[in-house]
């Protein structure tokens, strides 16, 4: 998810963007931020320069961020400068949420668990029933700045790098 949403955020830099007052300001790097559970609510390590690491070294660095933040051994700044945050309340099950926006980010993803739901699939023979693997994303977004076909749009580019994900090219 990480992934498809540092490309989205390349065809879409404006989700990259933070407001500044009235000013708009277009970061170069893509830093995400990802919302960790903790018992006493949510802490949000960053991932910093997103855009220049390839699929390992994205999930090495979500490891890590998650097991120090879930020790206590992180930094204050580790949970600073995000341009874009990612929620994944599904590791509780939800299959939908509502994430609200780490400002001054101006959008931040939600991800629902992933789990077998029935899907219409048009084959040669005809329609056809099969279980599939589906999951809700939803996308929170400061409307000063992006309006819901933006939104949209973007929603629908992350699901295209999704479903057409090359595992073979990942590491």
């Amino acid at each position: 998810f990480i992934l498809a949403a540092v490309k989205a955020i390349r065809d879409y830099p404006i989700f990259n963007a933070s407001l500044d007052g009235t000013t708009i300001r277009h970061h170069s790097n893509i830093n995400i931020g990802l919302a960790v559970a903790l018992e006493e609510g949510l802490m949000v390590p960053v991932i910093p320069k997103c855009e220049e690491l390839n699929f390992l070294g994205i999930c090495r660095n979500t490891r890590n961020l998650a097991q120090r933040v879930k020790s206590g051994n992180i930094s204050a700044d580790e949970l600073q400068g995000s341009t874009f945050c990612i929620s994944n309340y599904g590791v509780f099950g939800n299959i939908f949420g509502t994430p609200i926006i780490n400002q001054p980010n101006v959008a931040i993803l939600g991800v629902g668990a992933v789990k077998k739901k029935p899907v219409v699939r048009v084959t040669e023979y005809g329609d056809a029933i099969v279980a599939r693997s589906m999951v809700f994303l939803s996308l929170g977004i400061d409307h000063r700045l992006i309006d819901g076909a933006g939104g949209g749009r973007f929603l629908q580019r992350m699901v295209e790098y999704l479903e057409n994900l090359n595992t073979a090219t990942l590491l």
